[in-house]
């Protein structure tokens, strides 16, 4: 192989893996209402769906809207308050339940286009001591939405439309650093500038080798 082509074929090697991870800066998610349970102060994802969970009288349980890719990354709900404080003024009675419930419909950067999230809450629940958390969630926040498949879409008529979709989420950032930079507003949608700038010094570093290469060919 000439010089020039070894030139040529170090500028493509280090070129591909940085265009490459321009294409995966934004990962596949999904916009979706989790469902979680509380334990102390702690946030579970919950191991099973609404429509099946039965909590307990004094239970915590959360709903959480977001873009998120998978369990592993969900957001989680927002907010402290416990079941004393929430089901407070809600006196416990015979044959039922109090199921105290955090609903957050997120932020505005996980809405759909054209929507804007209502304000978080949280409701206690007084329903029959054998209501599943799907019939507790229906008994303080209609209208429900669900699709054919029975997933959860839409609590209190939030999103007004759409459920469980494909979209391209941001990776979250991972330290203060990264979170200033993602809170900065994008240019163009193109490139990063840190990418850009990379290619560039990559490809000084390329044109030196071939001129290098040329000088020697003809020496």
């Amino acid at each position: 192989m000439s010089r020039r082509r070894a030139a040529a074929a170090l500028l493509l090697a280090v070129l591909l893996p940085l265009l490459g991870a321009a294409g995966q800066a934004q990962a596949t998610g999904y916009r979706y209402w989790s469902f979680w349970d509380r334990t102390g102060g702690d946030w579970t994802y919950a191991t099973q769906g609404p429509a099946t969970a039965r909590p307990d009288d004094g239970d915590v349980q959360g709903f959480r809207f977001a873009v998120s890719a998978d369990s592993q990354d969900a957001s989680r709900p927002r907010g402290t308050a416990d079941f004393a404080t929430i089901c407070a003024k809600t006196p416990a009675r015979d044959g039922s339940k109090r199921v105290a419930l955090v609903i957050d419909f997120g932020t505005l950067a996980d809405a759909p286009s054209g929507e804007r999230p209502p304000a978080s809450r949280t409701a206690c629940a007084q329903v029959p001591s054998d209501a599943s958390t799907a019939e507790a969630l229906a008994a303080v926040a209609k209208p429900l939405r669900y699709d054919t498949n029975a997933l959860l879409c839409a609590i209190a008529g939030y999103p007004r439309q759409g459920c469980g979709e494909q979209v391209s989420a941001p990776e979250k950032p991972k330290s203060t650093a990264t979170a200033a930079a993602a809170e900065r507003p994008a240019t163009d949608g193109g490139p990063s500038v840190g990418l850009i700038a990379g290619c560039a010094a990559v490809a000084v570093l390329a044109a030196a080798a071939l001129w290098q290469a040329r000088r020697r060919g003809r020496g």
